[in-house]
């Protein structure tokens, strides 16, 4: 994208200008207007922010605005009715409370939709964001940054009644047995380190896909996050909670753009909401206290 003398040496579209004055001045114009397109197209080659890239001190995706990714669909407790502006459900509530914190007002937040293994993958964002049950792993923050934790769960199984796993009291009493979970989320890595290591599970895109494979028949249970279990599947039955495992963490954090300017205000934002009560508060409105057995 830049003009080339016969020899191959570079000439600027300034020195172009110079040059024809002194050999055709009836020309002039034609070639300050071709030069001024040449510098027009050298700017749209160029970054328009920081936010475009990734990288060390990437900014808000809209300036003046706090862009906040959800997933497609969100579910309750964590967004409630799928409305994330309404701030309702403790995600949706937690993001206006960080924002708040942060200096924004309520109608200064966009939300936006982003799938689970996009928000988590290396390269670009569109959002500066996203909370939708995100646990803390090493491997991921190689890609993305993470905020302090906001909260601390576990994996649960969740099947149907009439289903091979219906019974089911152990973890020894799942093997063999069919098993789903999302792709590339903590409840997979859970299942496949602690319920089948040989065998595999059943990998699905989203927690949706899941759940109809398991309202199908095509898994006899699924693995989900616990507060997710105890309510996604309509008539399920939650057998009870994995135990925790490495590479599967169970703190849940914000997840930002690698090298966010944001991640150091983000995560102070958390702490300060966690020691004044505001977390606390949080989940004790949004997040019943869930009494799930542990399997063994």
């Amino acid at each position: 994208m830049r003009h080339t003398a016969p020899h191959g040496s570079a000439v600027s579209p300034v020195a172009d200008i110079l040059g024809f004055m002194t050999r055709s001045p009836s020309r002039l114009v034609a070639s300050v207007a071709a030069a001024l397109l040449s510098v027009g197209a050298l700017a749209a080659c160029a970054p328009t922010s920081d936010s475009e890239g990734s990288g060390s001190g990437v900014g808000a995706v809209t300036e003046g605005k706090l862009t906040v990714a959800t997933g497609e669909p969100a579910y309750s407790p964590w967004v409630e009715d799928d409305a994330p502006e309404s701030g309702s459900g403790y995600e949706a509530a937690l993001a206006y409370a960080v924002a708040d914190r942060l200096g924004y007002d309520r109608d200064d937040v966009v939300w936006v939709r982003a799938t689970f293994d996009e928000s988590i993958a290396p390269g670009p964002k569109t959002f500066d964001l996203n909370l939708q049950q995100f646990s803390i792993t090493e491997q991921r923050a190689k890609a993305v940054d993470f905020s302090s934790p906001y909260y601390e769960t576990r994996q649960a199984v969740v099947t149907l009644p009439g289903t091979a796993a219906e019974g089911a009291s152990s973890v020894a009493d799942l093997r063999g047995l069919d098993i789903g979970a999302q792709s590339g989320s903590t409840s997979f890595t859970a299942a496949e380190t602690v319920i089948d290591p040989e065998d595999g599970v059943q990998a699905y895109n989203s927690n949706d896909d899941a759940k109809a494979a398991l309202e199908s028949g095509q898994v006899d249970a699924i693995v989900l996050d616990v507060p997710t279990a105890t309510y996604f599947v309509e008539g399920g039955v939650v057998l009870g909670q994995l135990a925790a495992v490495d590479g599967a963490s169970d703190q849940l954090g914000i997840v930002l753009p690698l090298g966010s300017s944001l991640t150091a205000d983000v995560t102070k934002a958390v702490d300060d909401l966690e020691a004044d009560g505001t977390l606390g508060d949080l989940q004790q409105e949004w997040l019943a206290d869930y009494d799930v057995k542990d399997l063994s």
